[in-house]
């Protein structure tokens, strides 16, 4: 049977500010919906499966709390450059060493899940 990963929820504070933060990445809008006093917005990357949630009543979970949520890209030196062309604060690119420690600049190989940049949303998602 195959299974899909098909929404991530993202607990926030502010449902607009967090619809224009990511609309300005140039993610698709697919639905922004009221249920009585819930409201679920729903955006996704270009190019992905995947979207996002955010909105009101759908999580109780803190603004902000979630970690470890990664964009897959080909080239992340052009993917830097795109986010930070759209004003989005991204950290410098960063690999893992043999060590496992992280060290600065592409992975040498340039291998799958080898290089990362990561930011946040305004509540401080990753």
């Amino acid at each position: 049977m195959d299974m899909k990963l098909e929404v991530v929820v993202l607990p926030v504070t502010d449902v607009d500010r967090t619809k224009h933060f990511y609309k300005t990445l140039g993610w698709r809008e697919d639905a922004d919906l009221a249920f009585g006093t819930s409201r679920v917005v729903q955006l996704t990357p270009p190019g992905s499966a995947t979207s996002i949630h955010f909105g009101t009543g759908i999580t109780d979970a803190t603004p902000g709390s979630v970690r470890g949520t990664y964009l897959v890209v080909d080239d992340i030196d052009a993917a830097r450059k795109e986010l930070t062309g759209h004003g989005v604060e991204v950290s410098e690119i960063f690999h893992r060493d043999q060590t496992g420690a992280f060290a600065p600049g592409v992975h040498p190989d340039h291998g799958t899940y080898g290089s990362f940049a990561s930011f946040s949303d305004p509540d401080g998602n990753t």
